[in-house]
């Protein structure tokens, strides 16, 4: 995978985990019924993607 591609991909990534972030931190609305996406969840496997993309950008710095 190319710089660009890691990059482009790792600033999609983070911005999802910090939207889910974001999601998962706004207080239960009883009215609108339950949750149907887990948010805490989402925004964990976000940041289990923006780690694997982060290194692999330390393999590309190193020339791997």
């Amino acid at each position: 995978m190319s710089l660009t591609l890691t990059l482009i991909l790792l600033a999609a990534a983070l911005a999802f985990t910090v939207f889910a972030g974001w999601r998962g931190a706004q207080l239960p609305n009883v009215a609108k019924g339950p949750r149907m996406v887990p948010w805490r969840f989402v925004m964990l496997l976000g940041g289990v993607l923006v780690f694997l993309l982060l290194v692999h950008l330390a393999a590309l710095a190193k020339g791997g």
